[in-house]
């Protein structure tokens, strides 16, 4: 009951039957944002999500509180696989893994800060549902391999018996580029088009680069970074990306031509050095 003199809030709402509170109380789907207020998704766009997801190094995961189904924020580490899906890594003891084990469905909120009001800043909220692979998967290997690339002191505990790699598949997304800049995003959006064989050349490329051409990767942190060259390191490779790592820090840069096809990270790479125009993401 609200407290003696308490004022109820209601948004403008004067019939809870008109909102998605009484619409959810009759068991119906909510209203979606009105689409006067979102902007058209394009490429701009999806360039902006890949580089709040992707470039992530911690997430806010909300899931349901098994017990009473309250929501629950936990923060976690996070990386992506290949097609850009996030990936975590999460204690059975924790909240949200028993809450996952029980109800797959979640949100992950990324997000940047910076100087200023910290709302004009662009976040992202992925509407996802979570897969939890088991120790005996044959992919557990590779998604632990690329999530330790990210995150290398996650090798102390990522072995423990307790711990779990979780994939999340994301069902849509809602981005918020700062005033006015409000985005409805599909899965299609978020993710890209698998290539047989492509991840494994995408490897090669990335050990390639840091083991031959720790130079061009300074030189690429430095173009496309706006950062000191020296001691950066490739963590992670996609088709139209990659993330640079040196101790804490995580940046995001993409290939100015776009998603690579086979046999194109050479060329993608040498652009980025060459190419007077080539950025971060």
């Amino acid at each position: 009951m609200p407290r003696r003199g308490a004022i109820p809030i209601s948004f403008g709402m004067s019939d809870p039957n008109d909102s998605d509170q009484g619409r959810l109380q009759q068991g119906e789907a909510p209203a979606s944002v009105p689409q006067s207020f979102l902007q058209p998704v394009d490429e701009e766009t999806r360039r902006l999500a890949r580089r709040l997801l992707r470039g992530a190094r911690t997430a806010a995961l909300a899931v349901l509180r098994p017990h009473d189904g309250f929501p629950a924020a936990s923060r976690v580490l996070i990386a992506t696989e290949f097609s850009g899906r996030p990936l975590l890594l999460v204690s059975g003891l924790s909240l949200h893994a028993r809450a996952l084990a029980i109800d797959a469905r979640c949100s992950l909120l990324v997000g940047e800060s910076g100087k200023g009001d910290p709302l004009a800043h662009p976040r992202m909220t992925v509407f996802s549902k979570a897969t939890i692979v088991s120790p005996d998967d044959p992919e557990r290997e590779r998604l632990r391999e690329r999530f330790l690339a990210r995150h290398p002191k996650a090798a102390l505990y990522a072995d423990f018996p307790d711990f779990r790699f979780v994939r999340l598949e994301p069902t849509g997304a809602s981005l918020n580029g700062g005033f006015a800049r409000a985005f409805e995003l599909d899965p299609d959006d978020l993710l890209d088009e698998a290539v047989e064989g492509l991840e494994a050349e995408a490897i090669r490329a990335r050990d390639h680069m840091n083991a031959d051409h720790a130079d061009a990767v300074g030189a690429i942190a430095e173009r496309c970074a706006k950062t000191e060259a020296a001691g950066w390191r490739i963590a992670t490779v996609d088709r139209a990306g990659f993330e640079i790592a040196r101790g804490d820090r995580l940046e995001r840069i993409e290939f100015p031509g776009g998603p690579v096809a086979r046999g194109g990270y050479r060329q993608a790479f040498v652009d980025l050095v060459t190419r007077p125009n080539a950025r971060s993401a």
